[in-house]
């Protein structure tokens, strides 16, 4: 049982499902329901898709994510971001509202979830590390304000293409003459209804007595009432005749599971868009998952989530759907309506299908306007533009990655902002590790402590050169390691022991090991001895496999403070360059007191 729970958490939780638990799952996949629909919907404008396609992917996803996912909270379906990067990606092979345009978008969510299965069986999760904070945060600014500039055309009644912020605010500019007033009253006074909502509406309802349940039900269900006004009055007012632009017919029923028409050729094009917003989505996704499980003290597993999202977007695809992931917000609301179990997803998954079968012939009245209100405001709450000062403040190389990120998404599109803001991660990465920390470092007095001799009164001995590594050492910063300690040498003609202490080296590859060789080499040759203090045991073992140790002119010690007491006493003298220090002229022991330097930073 234990194994199979494994990969079907279902196992473990539905053990211990009753009727309380059942209870709260169905509360909260009401409230989850009621949220989604509007959503569901605005998604797939978003994404170039029919308003329906949204709903399918509302259905089957949610379905198989309480199978296989392990988060008992986070609620799976469209979100603006993947929205974005579905019509970005199908938008460049096909033209919206064609047969071809759909399968591309159901192919995609076939991808994305194949990969996301392979990735969690080859527990390849690690893969979403490369993606630093800075980056997906500015990914997800620039996402934002793309998406909410996108949405003006519906709230002014334009036909305006571009898939960048220039081409979009340009085909504004060019055809703000010909906006419709009627749609331009619907969409500002929808977006205004659904802000004030947002920030106000649940004070306001609480203020009234009403139960922090009841209110926070209400509150949600606030774009369902912008939906049904804006309906009325459309068909009251029949503002389809005054250039409305409406959803129109919306397909009733339930899709029939299958396989679209694939081409190999298509399989290759959307192989990268596929695997970009896999791993988006799986940030995205598990971040929030992981903030909610801490929050009641549950785990989450995160190779298993990477299961669970591609079985979902599987079976969006199977289902006519496109790629789908944990949403913040609908988690979030999830989590609050007291869901306990993926169960609620299941439950919220049939509330969809109900309004697929039963709803979607009242909203053929339903003016895109509302739709695109709906994400603007949803969208707007992922801008962050607080979090770009943070950055700055805290880290010039990351506010690098993070503006590259924002300016290359907003100006070029989403994939190479993505990419630019990875690579220019990396690279920043490798020239940071590229360049070490490393520090000269003396003994803190009455103490066994060795701290920067540039920030800290110490004591040094002009014999010992102890030299600290804040790095692993890897074949881009080896050759550094070489220059700094032959110029530290070259500058302290007295040295005849150069400890390496190694607390923070967690690893040595080849290069590495080649290039302590070389240093021991030259230093024996200078009639110096070579020593390493606190090495990691990893490490150890690995320097044991090699011949490094047994050529090692000096010793390898447990602490620095042993290090330097056996040097100063002369219990540690290598007998290999005995010889050579008994050359030397004899001198008394000398011990320095070294004041940090007050300018240094």
């Amino acid at each position: 049982m234990n194994g199979l729970a494994r990969y079907f958490p279902i196992l473990d939780w539905g053990r211990t499902y009753d009727r309380s638990v059942l209870t709260s799952d169905l509360v909260a996949a009401v409230i989850v329901t009621i949220m989604l629909i509007p959503q569901s919907l605005a998604y797939a404008m978003l994404a170039g898709l029919p308003p329906q396609i949204g709903l399918y992917a509302s259905i089957l996803p949610l379905a198989a994510y309480a199978l296989f996912g392990t988060s008992r909270t986070l609620a799976v379906g469209p979100v603006a971001v993947v929205s974005l990067m579905t019509a970005s990606a199908v938008g460049q092979i096909a033209q919206q509202g064609t047969a071809d345009y759909l399968t591309a978008a159901i192919l995609l969510a076939l991808l994305s979830g194949g990969m996301l299965v392979l990735m969690g069986i080859f527990r390849l999760g690690f893969l979403a590390n490369f993606l630093s904070h800075p980056v997906i945060s500015g990914f997800i600014t620039a996402s934002g304000l793309l998406i909410a500039s996108s949405q003006l055309k519906h709230i002014f009644g334009l036909s305006v293409s571009g898939d960048t912020l220039p081409a979009i605010l340009g085909g504004l500019a060019l055809g703000i003459g010909e906006t419709n007033p009627i749609t331009l009253a619907i969409g500002i006074g929808a977006v205004l209804f659904l802000y004030l909502a947002r920030t106000r509406l649940k004070g306001m309802f609480a203020a009234m007595g009403l139960k922090p349940r009841l209110a926070d039900i209400l509150t949600k269900a606030a774009p369902i009432l912008a939906v049904a006004v804006t309906i009325l009055l459309a068909n009251a007012f029949d503002l389809g005749a005054h250039g409305v632009r409406l959803v129109g017919d919306i397909p009733r029923g339930l899709p029939v599971p299958g396989l679209p028409s694939i081409s190999f050729d298509l399989v290759v094009t959307l192989a990268a868009p596929a695997f970009l917003i896999s791993v988006i989505g799986f940030v995205e996704s598990v971040s929030v998952a992981q903030t909610l499980a801490s929050k009641r003290r549950q785990r989450i597993v995160p190779d298993q989530e990477l299961i669970g999202l591609g079985a979902a977007n599987i079976a969006s695809g199977i289902s006519s759907g496109y790629p789908v992931t944990g949403g913040f917000a609908r988690s979030v609301v999830n989590f609050d309506a007291g869901a306990e179990t993926p169960a609620a997803g299941f439950f919220t998954a049939i509330g969809i299908a109900l309004a697929t079968l039963f709803l979607t012939p009242l909203l053929t009245g339903l003016p895109q306007a509302t739709l695109a209100a709906t994400i603007i405001v949803a969208v707007l709450s992922l801008v962050d533009l607080k979090a770009i000062a943070r950055v700055y403040e805290y880290s010039r190389a990351d506010f690098a990655a993070m503006a590259a990120t924002i300016l290359v998404t907003l100006l070029w599109g989403v994939e190479p902002g993505v990419v630019s803001g990875v690579l220019l991660s990396l690279s920043l990465f490798l020239y940071r590790t590229s360049k070490p920390h490393m520090a000269v470092v003396g003994q803190v007095p009455g103490t066994e402590h060795f701290r920067n001799i540039d920030r800290h009164s110490v004591i040094t001995d002009p014999s010992i050169l102890s030299i600290r590594v804040d790095e692993s050492l890897y074949f881009a910063n080896s050759r550094y390691l070489e220059d700094r300690i032959a110029k530290l040498v070259a500058d302290c003609p007295a040295v005849r022991h150069v400890i390496l202490m190694c607390p923070a080296i967690n690893d040595i590859d080849a290069s590495a090991l080649e290039s302590l060789e070389e240093i021991n080499h030259r230093l024996k040759d200078a009639g110096i001895a070579f020593h390493l203090s606190e090495v990691k045991g990893p490490v150890m073992d690995r320097l044991k496999r090699a011949h490094f140790l047994e050529e090692l002119t000096g010793r390898v010690f447990l602490s620095q403070f042993e290090a330097v007491s056996s040097l100063r006493n002369g219990t540690a003298a290598s007998p290999s360059l005995q010889s050579a220090q008994n050359d030397q002229p004899r001198r008394d022991d000398v011990t320095l007191v070294l004041r940090p330097d007050p300018s240094l930073p």
